[in-house]
This record gives structure tokens, C-alpha cells and sequence, in this order.
């Protein structure tokens, strides 16, 4: 490559023998073994670990170079960082210093200035100062851009930003991708926080708040190595599409074994598979409606069941059900033989008190039974030891049948039980009995379910180090009560954006309902304002969709990366919509736009659209509850399953008052759409514009 300037030149030499150092140190492991020996194989699985590890420095060794002088030495030292480590094998000094360790802290909190600089090593405070920070891009070995953001002596005029500009203004494809390179100030704070506090993120749209998790998880497996392990540690996402949209950013940070799974997944598992869900999906029942939704408040079924009023409530069952479970029933074997309900009581409250319900229950049903044997053992007459056998044995079964059942269905449709006298209000027991009935339950039902299966049965041997909740904004106060109590501290990542509570059937209306499940001590909370996912005019229009939502939220502020208008076009009849949209999608072909999405407002809506562009010559992917990967491309997507995703261009259909009312709801799920564009947005309706949009 041709010569830029002496600091390019000095990069490319640098560069050069780091790959020679790099290809030197994965030679030297040597070949992979396949043998049987334990130790052996010990060494091999850390072998295997440096080989990942180099193999993932090879194609972008690090991003970042920050020369630092500590206080009394007498000159500054050049840092260069990268994902992951690396010593020089001969002197083993350190050649790649990781993005995550102390001294690295500095090249994302230093924003310029002359002023002295620290950070926390695990000796103490180290002082000293910044001379030089330059951001450094290498794509498929290649040097291809160094930025000088900060250096002692310059004039340092807009620098700062230049490298972050250069790096949004990337097209997107179908998997969501690290920002480890432009990690901001404020990002970093919450990705280095303590790990036993619940950390709650409202993050506007755009504000990487999704990434900043993923990068905080690889953070705490690095900070605290010795203490938490990367398979006890879960993310919860809406849906499986978002998981296989995230799934690259762990890997590409060199983590592995993080579960990733949806909550009705993971809860249906510790279900055991007893719970049968409601064919018809609450989602598919809520979008379907046009226009004005009912009203939410916290007499909604959803909203109720997943309160902490509603998990007080079923505390107070279970602690009635528990003292009343046993009655003083003796159990007779056969005539003459019988066991006292007061010996059989004594087993069960005394001895087995310290074991879950149903746990009770079994030891309970083996202990009479050892009683049985041992009590036929004194029968010499062996036909007479058959009979009494039969007997006692077919009596034991109906005992035990008469006995209640520790089954968490079961006990749950008893709340909402014709005859019962409870808490639950008349309309929410009424609509939750209907589906009971078939034996199926809701989304919303779960949190409960579990809660109730782990009093009867203990929290089996599951068990978090850390968790992280995505879109948080739709989950439950119970939910987050119910998986807090898998661990001894809380150490938590929750994130979401009320302005996007798309779900207010069962989601939050304020955090502080989720702040409420931790102590004082165990909770901060955390802003991310400045949006980096839109142009500067995507995101001024998206915030005045956003004092509809009604949520109080201040305005995103967007970083100044200047694009296209955007555009509002009124058709003058539904006939205009497919060519309308068509021709969208031929001139951001042109535009060289990469991934396209027609934002439809509902399922119906979204698959006739689908099968009209696959007729017209322009096969797109349809996404839906059932699919579980995002193919980039052109894609059409109903609106509530839009969040998260992110494309280079946008189209929003039946942007009017029918398919967008001026609810709360509807403007929420508005800005969800608009806030899915990086560099290009366009609104489509027919007749009138949404109220959203009147002004």
C-alpha cells in the first residue's frame, strides 16, 4: 500500500510484525491431540484455548493505540489494544494489551485534555498522562484507517468523533456486530460496574444498549475469572430471531457458552414440559387489533400476574396450602395393622421440613412404604405375607392418591377456582379460567407457574452468576423476582426503552416496578440519551413521535451524522402502495443500500405484502413469531417484531390514523419503526396521515 504519512507508515511496520509474532506463537502450539491421556488432554483443551485466541487476533489484531506515561517514569509506554491479549513469547512482555483490563479503561474514559489521568489496577490507583490516542481500523489484515483522536500538543479539533463517524457509517447485514473499537465514555461506565448490583438501562433507541451488555458479560468473565463462569451465566431475549441476530458479538469477543434463550423457552423447560401454551399467541392477539387498544392499568390480566401484589399473593396461597396439605389421616394396611397419623405427621413436619414440598411427599410415600415391609417381614405364613402384601400395597396407592398433589398447574388453576374466594379480580380470574380449563396457560401465566413449581420442588440445580434481560420494558416485575432467586447476590444487566413498551399487556409502565424486586444497595440505575444507530434527521423525526408514548422520556440526542430527508408520501389509493414500494426498494438498491425492511402493521398485512413482491420479482423474507433467523437482504416484518433489529433503510406502510392511532400504544410501536432505519427512512399511507405525524 502506497505511503500516507509517517504515522501510517509506522502502523503498517507495526502491524507487519505483529502478524509475523502472531503466526511464530501459533506454530510453536503445535498440532492438536487426539490421544486419551487425562493430562494430556488438559493441556490440550488450554492449547485449543490459545489457538482461538491468536486465531481471532489474526484477521484484526487490535483497534486502538494510547501511549501513557505513568507518574515517575520517564517516558510514555505505546499501548495497543485489541479483543484479546497477547505477550511476546520470548520476553513475555505484553505486546496486546486486552480491551478489558484496567490500564485499557483509560483509551474509553479519556475524551482530551492535559490533565492527569488514573485508573484502578489491582494494586491501587495509577497516575500518570495521555500522550497519544489513535484509533486504528484493520479489515482482512489490511491497515485501513488511523484516526489521532487525541495528541499532547495538538489542536484536537473535532478528532473525537471522526473515527466513531467513520465506523456508523458502515452498511448493515444480518447480525448485529461489536462496538469494541467505539466503545463511549458513558458505555463503558456501565460495562465495568460492580457485578453484584442490578444494573437498570434505559437506553434511547440507537444507544447500543444491547451491545453494551454483551460487551459487559465478556468484561466480568475477564474481571472476575476466578469467580463466575460463562454457562451460569443467560440471556433473555423477546424472541429467537433476536438471539440469532446477537448470536456473533460473544464470539467475536472470544466468549463462549452463554445461554441464550427466550423466557417462555427457558420456563417451559423447568416446567418439565407440563404446561401446554395457548395456541393462539397474546402477541398475535394484541397487534391484530386496528387502531385504539384497550386500556391498560394494572387490573389487566398480564399486568397483574406479573406484579409483585401478585406474587405476595401467592406466597400467601402457598403458605395456606402447605399448612393445611397434610390432615391427620392414619394409614391402615390391612386390618389390625395401622400407622398413626401422628407418627406420619411427625415424618412429614418435623423430619422432612427442610425439604421442598413435593420432595416431602415422596419421602413421605417411601418411608410408609419401608413401614409396609417391614411389617409384612414379620409375617412367617408366606401365603398369608402375599395376601396382606396385596392388600397393604393397593391401600398405599389410594392413600397416596387421596393425598393433594405438589403440581404446579394444578395448584394454580385452583386460584382461579369458580367456588374460591381470592384477591384476583373477577374479570382477570374469569379470562384466565377460560384457557385453564383446556390445560393451557399464556405467556404471562409463567412467571407464576415457575414460581409455584420451584416452592413445591426446589430450584432444581439451576443456578446464575450473572443474567441480562433485553427489552426489559416488556417483562414482568415477577419475572425478574423469580430468576433473582436463582442466585445468592443479584447481578444483573437489565435494559430496555419504555418508549418502546410495545407489550403494555403484561410489560412496565415505570422502572422503578423492577427496581423494587432488589435492597437500595443492589440496584443503580443508568441513562443512555446519545443515539448512534440513525442519522441526525431519523432521529429528530423519531422524537416527535416520542412525547405521544406519554413515558416523560427527554429526546434522544443523536450523534451528527448527517443523511437523507426523510420522507412522509400520502398515495391516493391503496393500488399505489405495491409500485410505491417496489420503486423504494429499486433506488436504495441503487444507493447501495444492503439490508431493506417494509415495517408492516400486522401479520395479515405483512404477508400479503410478502407474497405480492415475491409475484412482482422481488423475493424478500418474511419474518414472523415462528422464525427464528434474520437473513438480512429485503425483509418485511410486522412492527412488534421489528424491535431490535436494525437496517440500512426503512420503509413504514399504512402510516395512517387507521393502522396508527394517536394512542400511547400505537406511538410506541411508531417509533419503534422509525428508529429501525440507520441511514434512510420513508413513511407511506394512503388517505390521511397517522394523528402521530399531523403536525
Amino acid at each position: 500500500m502506497e505511503s500516507r504519512n509517517p504515522a501510517f507508515d509506522e502502523e503498517q511496520d507495526r502491524l507487519q510484525a505483529t502478524f509475523r509474532e502472531i503466526d511464530r506463537q501459533r506454530a510453536e502450539i503445535g498440532p492438536v491431540y487426539r490421544g486419551k491421556d487425562y493430562v494430556e488432554q488438559l493441556i490440550e483443551a488450554k492449547r485449543e484455548e490459545n489457538r482461538q485466541r491468536l486465531d481471532l487476533l489474526a484477521n484484526e489484531p487490535y483497534f486502538g493505540r494510547l501511549d501513557f506515561q505513568e507518574e515517575g517514569k520517564p517516558a510514555p509506554l505505546p499501548l495497543y489494544i485489541g479483543k484479546r491479549g497477547m505477550e511476546l513469547a520470548e520476553t513475555s512482555e505484553p505486546y496486546i494489551t486486552d480491551w478489558r483490563a484496567p490500564i485499557a479503561s483509560l483509551f474509553y474514559s479519556f475524551t482530551g485534555g492535559d490533565d492527569p489521568v488514573s485508573y484502578e489496577a489491582p494494586d491501587g490507583t495509577i497516575h500518570g498522562e495521555i500522550a497519544l490516542k489513535r484509533n486504528i481500523s484493520i479489515r482482512n489484515k489490511q491497515l485501513g484507517r488511523i484516526v489521532d483522536s487525541y495528541e499532547r500538543g495538538g489542536d484536537n479539533i473535532g478528532l473525537n468523533d471522526e473515527f466513531l463517524l467513520y465506523k456508523l457509517g458502515d452498511k448493515k447485514d444480518n447480525r448485529l456486530r461489536d462496538i469494541v473499537s467505539t466503545i463511549q465514555a458513558e458505555q463503558d461506565r456501565i460495562i465495568r460496574a460492580p457485578r453484584h448490583k442490578a444494573l437498570i438501562i434505559q437506553g434511547a433507541a440507537g444507544s447500543g444498549k444491547t451491545t453494551v451488555a454483551l460487551h459487559r458479560l465478556a468484561f466480568l468473565l475477564y474481571q472476575y475469572q476466578q469467580q463466575i463462569r460463562a454457562e451460569r451465566m443467560i440471556i433473555f431475549a423477546p424472541n429467537t430471531m433476536f438471539l440469532d441476530y446477537i448470536s456473533g458479538v460473544l464470539p467475536e469477543l472470544g466468549v463462549g457458552n452463554v445461554t441464550q434463550s427466550t423466557f417462555s423457552e427457558w420456563a417451559l423447560e423447568r416446567l418439565n414440559g407440563n404446561v401446554r401454551l395457548a395456541q393462539h399467541a397474546t402477541e398475535r392477539e394484541w397487534f391484530s387489533l386496528e387502531g385504539q387498544r384497550p386500556a391498560i392499568d394494572n387490573d389487566t390480566p398480564g399486568r397483574y400476574k406479573g406484579s409483585l401484589a401478585f406474587k405476595t399473593y401467592l406466597d400467601q396461597q402457598l403458605a395456606d396450602f402447605e399448612q393445611r396439605f397434610l390432615e391427620m389421616q392414619p394409614f391402615e394396611a390391612w386390618e389390625g395393622r395401622t400407622l398413626s397419623g401422628v407418627v406420619i405427621r411427625e415424618w412429614f413436619e418435623v423430619e422432612y421440613k427442610p425439604y421442598p414440598l413435593a420432595q416431602r411427599l415422596e419421602r413421605l410415600h417411601a418411608r410408609i412404604n419401608r413401614w409396609l415391609e417391614m411389617q409384612l417381614n414379620e409375617i412367617g405364613d408366606p401365603k398369608l405375607r402375599k395376601e396382606r402384601s396385596k392388600t397393604g400395597k393397593q391401600r398405599l396407592r389410594a392413600y397416596a392418591n387421596r393425598l393433594p398433589k405438589a403440581d404446579a398447574l394444578s395448584f394454580y388453576q385452583t386460584l382461579y377456582a369458580w367456588d374460591k374466594q381470592s384477591d384476583i379480580p373477577g374479570p382477570i380470574a374469569a379470562s384466565t379460567r377460560a384457557y385453564l380449563k383446556k390445560g393451557e396457560v399464556k405467556p404471562e401465566d409463567l412467571p407464576a407457574l415457575v414460581w409455584i413449581h420451584i416452592a413445591f420442588n426446589g430450584a432444581d440445580k439451576v443456578a446464575f452468576d450473572h443474567v441480562v434481560v433485553d427489552e426489559a420494558q416488556d417483562v414482568s416485575p415477577l419475572q425478574i423476582a423469580l430468576l433473582n432467586s436463582f442466585m445468592s447476590e443479584p447481578s444483573f444487566t437489565i435494559l430496555g426503552d419504555l418508549a418502546q413498551g410495545i407489550h403494555a399487556y403484561r410489560g412496565i409502565q415505570r422502572w422503578e416496578e423492577l427496581s423494587d424486586v432488589f435492597a437500595a444497595d443492589y440496584r443503580s440505575y443508568h441513562a443512555l440519551q446519545m443515539s448512534y444507530r440513525s442519522t441526525l434527521e431519523i432521529i429528530e423525526f423519531a422524537n416527535r413521535i416520542l412525547p405521544h408514548t406519554q413515558t416523560g422520556l427527554p429526546p434522544a440526542s443523536p450523534v451528527f451524522r448527517s443523511g437523507d430527508p426523510v420522507e412522509l408520501a400520502v398515495l391516493e389509493s391503496p393500488e399505489e402502495t405495491l409500485p410505491y414500494i417496489e420503486s423504494f426498494i429499486r433506488a436504495n438498491q441503487e444507493h447501495g443500500m444492503q439490508t431493506i425492511a417494509i415495517i408492516g402493521r400486522t401479520d395479515e398485512a405483512c404477508a400479503r405484502l410478502a407474497a405480492q413482491l415475491a409475484e412482482s420479482g422481488f423475493p424478500a423474507n418474511l419474518i414472523s413469531e415462528s422464525h427464528t433467523r434474520y437473513h438480512g437482504g429485503i425483509t418485511v416484518v410486522p412492527v412488534y417484531l421489528a424491535k431490535g433489529l436494525e437496517f440500512d433503510s426503512v420503509l413504514v406502510t399504512d402510516a395512517d390514523g387507521q393502522g396508527y392511532s394517536g394512542s400511547p400504544q400505537d406511538a410506541k410501536l411508531l417509533y419503534v419503526a422509525c428508529t429501525r432505519a440507520l441511514h434512510r427512512l420513508t413513511l407511506c399511507c394512503y388517505g390521511s396521515v397517522t394523528p402521530l405525524l399531523a403536525e
